[in-house]
């Protein structure tokens, strides 16, 4: 029995259409981090386990992806005697997102990088979660940080890198849901809630948007909270304020008590002050329901939503604490990070792809009987800018070739049959108007990138 043609579950092979899509969505996404001057870095896709755990809280650890020892190394743990456990068999680990591969090379590489340091990474990472509609085992993230910087102009910054991608790629109706983890240990202080069960209740928290309150209170109380402090939580974030600053003002009076709490409070009005002139101002929304469930984020916390999509599109906040595990100090660092295969979901349901994606072929020559001859006009077409197939199958009929053209959504064909050679002219079909007419050879790059990209683009040398 042959092997199974389909991908892993939670992986997908990407067409020639969908790659172009990602393409469309990555080059825009590069062009606004880098209008904020952040500089690109990659990391490896595998990491040391030990880099890994400990770094995304119990749930998350559960998530990773684990690889294991190879040749010696695991037939020695197979052979080991008593009980064997995973970190036995395992010592690396697929990355998990791209936000610990940048605390460890902030750390491992602090003296060869500008301080503050403010990278995107735009790289694949896995993660072993349940499948679902725009949600992959593997899967690409868009990231803009900055490591090195405390001031919240910082995170501003960030803020609007993150707004400036989204409106560049279509989207007029989406949402920076923003809040703040001192906000919400201050509302779990004043709802009684034993401190040790802080991280616990906000891992729930995270939950609402899936699972509902209900889902929410179940988990809550079973996680050890008693029902009178899940009533007091939930009536504390329950705000239905027509504004950001009735929110704000709500959650001064219900923290009044918590001076955590207040801290919290003056930063997120801060970052409405910082936002204000920026693409993020119109975007950003204080929720207290954002609680971000990983657990190294120390400050402002935001998700990017969307009507059109369960979840978010994509994520972030201020991570103080992060680096320092690899550094021995505390290095303040904030972040987001923009999901590339949930985008394309929404992008796709809401039509915010152009008709046609660039890079795609614009010319084909027409295989005609003289393979040399084809070649010849194909290279040169190339040599004045355009992006030129060739059709490789010599015996092909011309309607055949129209027919695979149009399907790849190549606009025109150039035709050089034997009369046309023997007069020096290009036949050029326009499938998309079904016009053809006849031009000298040196004139078609022009003609052609004149009608693609208006006159005052032509090819050099045309």
């Amino acid at each position: 029995m042959p092997p199974s043609t389909m991908p892993p579950k939670g992986t997908r092979d990407l067409l020639p259409g969908e790659a172009r899509r990602r393409q469309y969505i990555t080059r825009i996404i590069e062009a606004a981090y880098e209008a904020h001057g952040f500089e690109p870095l990659m990391t490896p896709s595998i990491e040391n386990l030990d880099t890994l755990l400990g770094k995304y809280g119990q749930e998350g650890d559960q998530l990773i992806f684990k690889i294991l020892k190879r040749g010696e190394s695991l037939q020695r743990a197979m052979a080991g005697k008593g009980e064997i456990g995973e970190g036995d068999l395992a010592d690396l680990g697929l990355r998990y997102d791209l936000t610990v591969p940048l605390a460890r090379v902030a750390a491992g590489s602090q003296n060869a990088l500008p301080r503050p340091f403010k990278r995107y990474q735009i790289q694949q990472v896995w993660r072993a979660d349940r499948p679902a509609k725009g949600r992959f085992r593997e899967f690409t993230q868009c990231d803009v940080d900055i490591v090195g910087a405390a001031s919240i102009c910082a995170d501003a910054e960030v803020f609007s890198a993150a707004a400036t991608a989204l409106t560049g790629l279509g989207f007029s109706d989406v949402a920076l849901m923003t809040n703040h983890r001192d906000v919400l240990f201050g509302l779990i202080e004043a709802a009684g809630i034993d401190p040790a069960l802080e991280g616990s209740a906000l891992v729930a928290v995270d939950k609402l948007d899936k699972i509902g309150w209900g889902g929410v209170t179940k988990e809550l109380k079973e996680r050890g909270l008693s029902e009178a402090c899940v009533d007091r939580l939930r009536a504390l974030l329950d705000v239905d304020a027509a504004s950001n600053a009735a929110t704000l003002d709500h959650l001064e009076a219900a923290l009044k008590d918590s001076a955590r709490g207040q801290k919290g409070v003056r930063e997120l009005r801060e970052i409405l002050s910082l936002t204000a002139a920026s693409p993020a101002g119109p975007l950003v929304r204080i929720s207290p329901y954002i609680a971000r469930g990983l657990s190294y984020y120390t400050g402002l916390i935001v998700e990017a939503v969307t009507p059109q999509l369960a979840g978010s599109i994509g994520a972030g906040g201020r991570y103080d604490g992060l680096v320092g595990m690899f550094l021995g100090r505390d290095l303040p660092a904030v972040g987001f990070s923009l999901g590339l295969d949930r985008l394309e979901v929404v992008m796709e349901a809401l039509g915010l792809f152009p008709a046609r994606l660039d890079g795609a072929p614009e010319v084909m020559v027409a295989a005609m009987g003289d393979p040399v001859g084809d070649m010849a006009l194909a290279a040169a077409l190339r040599g004045q800018g355009l992006r030129v197939d060739v059709c490789v199958e010599p015996d092909a009929r011309l309607g055949k070739q129209f027919k695979a053209a149009d399907g790849r959504g190549i606009r025109f064909v150039a035709i050089q049959g034997s009369e046309e050679r023997a007069q020096g002219q290009v036949a050029i079909k326009d499938l998309l108007t079904g016009h053809q007419q006849s031009m000298g050879r040196d004139t078609v790059a022009a003609a052609i990138a004149a009608t693609l990209r208006g006159p005052s683009d032509g090819a050099e040398g045309a």
